[in-house]
């Protein structure tokens, strides 16, 4: 394979793994290197990273950093989130749904530019690199991928840092120790490595970088109010924004008043189970909010087929599943059902918690207070629940009958 690999497209972050794969790959592969950055809101200027290709030796045409917040929310955060889609009933998913993104880009910019290869930093160990994959080859089934990971002997952070020095490739360090295995974009940050390997061993708290300690924060609750248009948030505050500034907005919130971390023990695709910690401000605020709409809006059949069928969906995404058949066909369905999702939600935000103070909706509640009342009323006949009963427990009283016991 080495031998057909002309020109490859690596996902570049300008980190330890990346920065060592980019001359790994010039090395091992004698190809050309493009490298693509994308910005999905880490909140880390690019110009560095675009600068140290260069003194890597990479041509500045072959050089690719992409404004992405935008695509990335409307087009990836806002369909998972109208499913309401938690993996293994905490993890929002906030490294999962990067992913596909993430490789959508790859593959659009391997065809323009001519390559016939893709190159990702994720390990063999991890579910990155079946999500990278799965998405490159689902948009272009004659791809090539190369994953360092499970081709060189650099299998520990301290050899790829070895490596590094010895090429000339300055990596930023912690107090001399190996760096948190972190990721992060505008939805969440996610942290892996040192003492988190022992799940046992509680989080530094210096290793959290967004969201303000709840015990720290504020001593007075802030009230926001998030209007949602088909299953989307569309204002703050009654302030109309975009997709990407509405979560940033929600960060900025949900981070003041120490809400979204996230301790999880979670199970890889690839088999393992996985430590690791979370900071997902906005997106808890979104999720909390988007069922307190649906609540008021959404007949209770296709409410309860949406938590029947999250768990899949969540699951997809978790598995790399984005662009496959399934996970499409269910995204029609639950698309579906956001048509009648209108109105806002009143929360509090108060050390860690947000809750939920009202939700309406002027065309498309289905509260009806003519029949929900606890006061005198003439829409609801109270003796039809004697003729409901009876038929559902009809069963109950033939089985009783014939001598059944449970």
């Amino acid at each position: 394979m080495k031998k057909d690999v002309k020109k490859v497209v690596l996902a570049y972050s300008g980190g330890l793994d990346t920065s060592v794969i980019l001359k790994w790959l010039e090395d091992e592969y004698k190809c050309e290197v493009v490298t693509f950055t994308a910005d999905i809101g880490q909140n880390e200027d690019l110009k560095p990273i675009k600068e140290k290709a260069l003194k890597l030796g990479i041509k500045e045409e072959n050089i690719f950093t992409l404004d992405l917040k935008e695509e990335f929310v409307k087009e990836f955060v806002f369909p998972m989130f109208r499913v309401n889609a938690v993996y293994e009933g905490e993890y929002l998913l906030g490294t999962s749904i990067a992913r596909p993104l993430i490789a959508k880009h790859l593959v659009e910019i391997a065809a323009k530019t001519g390559a016939d290869a893709i190159s990702h930093g994720a390990t063999g160990k991890g579910n990155d690199q079946v999500r990278f994959e799965l998405g490159a080859y689902a948009l272009n089934p004659d791809i090539k991928v190369i994953a360092p990971w499970r081709e060189w002997s650099l299998n520990s952070r301290e050899k790829l840092l070895d490596f590094a020095h010895k090429n000339g490739i300055k990596i930023e360090q912690k107090k001399g120790k190996s760096p948190y295995s972190m990721d992060a974009n505008l939805l969440h940050i996610s942290y892996e490595g040192l003492i988190l390997e022992d799940p046992n061993n509680s989080p530094e708290p210096d290793m959290w970088r967004w969201t303000t300690d709840p015990k720290d924060a504020p001593n007075e609750s802030e009230i926001i109010e998030i209007e949602y248009k088909h299953g989307d948030p569309v204002a703050l505050n009654g302030k109309s924004l975009t997709p990407a500034n509405m979560l940033n907005e929600l960060n900025k919130f949900g981070a003041k008043h120490g809400i979204g971390r996230l301790d999880l023990v979670e199970n890889r695709y690839v088999g393992m189970k996985s430590r690791g910690c979370y900071e997902t401000p906005g997106g808890t605020i979104m999720l909390k909010a988007h069922r307190a709409i649906e609540s008021l809006t959404l007949d209770r059949g296709a409410a309860h087929l949406k938590d029947e069928i999250m768990p899949k969906y969540a699951e997809l995404i978790y598995n790399g599943f984005w662009f496959s058949p399934e996970r499409v066909m269910l995204q029609a369905l639950i698309d579906e059902s956001q048509k009648h999702v209108n109105g806002k939600v009143r929360l509090e935000l108060y050390k860690g918690n947000v809750i939920v103070l009202g939700r309406s909706s002027k065309k498309d509640s289905l509260f009806n207070a003519s029949f929900s009342t606890f006061e005198a009323d003439n829409v609801y006949n109270q003796k039809d629940a004697e003729g409901f009963i009876k038929l559902n427990a009809l069963r109950f009283i033939i089985a009783g009958k014939n001598g059944r016991k449970i």
